[in-house]
């Protein structure tokens, strides 16, 4: 059983990429009917403050108010109509910048996300956005869930020391994509993108 306390909204940094950096080696704790499941975030990318290629970047819409809340709150949309991605509102309530969660490595409740993922392969239960909602079972009714108190959803720490962290562009992107605001664990096997990004 791994032992962990909620991050505390004051823990968090009030600038959006070193939210990003300090993300890393964080926890996300899922709380299902049937248990726990929980992962180690293993990348994150920033949506930064006048950044093009972020949500909030043309301002807030109905789809997107979870990201002008304060920071420490849960901002979930669907992708391409395909996959749900979870982000973590960053700053001040009404600025409109986030920061995904791009990958995880499972810790608890294992069989629980294979289960909701359909597969075995442990390496790619939640390697990617996509594929650690689908293991957690996070969709748009979390959207706008304060993470920093525990309930459904909520970011953890467990006092572990970082792991070496790389940073390089962001995935899937085309706007203001020369930007280093992708943060990874150096040497995870979780981390998703090529072996070119992840060197």
């Amino acid at each position: 059983m791994v032992i962990y306390r909620p991050l505390t909204r004051s823990e968090l940094p009030d600038d959006t990429a070193s939210l990003a950096r300090y993300l890393v080696g964080k926890l996300v704790v899922r709380e299902l009917p049937e248990g726990i499941a929980s992962g180690r975030i293993v990348e994150t990318e920033a949506y930064v403050v006048g950044d093009a290629a972020g949500h909030g970047y043309r301002g807030m819409t109905p789809r997107n108010r979870s990201l002008f809340l304060d920071a420490g709150h849960a901002y979930v949309y669907l992708a391409y109509g395909i996959s749900y991605m979870l982000n973590v509102s960053s700053e001040m309530p009404g600025v409109g910048t986030g920061v995904l969660i791009r990958a995880l490595e499972p810790l608890e409740g294992i069989a629980i996300m294979r289960h909701n993922r359909g597969i075995e392969r442990l390496r790619d239960l939640a390697r990617g956005p996509g594929r650690l909602t689908q293991a957690l079972r996070i969709d748009r009714s979390l959207d706008g869930l304060d993470l920093c108190r525990k309930g459904p959803l909520w970011l953890a720490t467990d006092s572990r020391e970082s792991d070496e962290m790389g940073e390089s562009v962001r995935i899937g992107i085309s706007k203001d994509a020369d930007r280093l605001l992708r943060f990874y664990v150096k040497g995870s096997v979780f981390v998703s993108g090529s072996k070119s990004l992840n060197g």
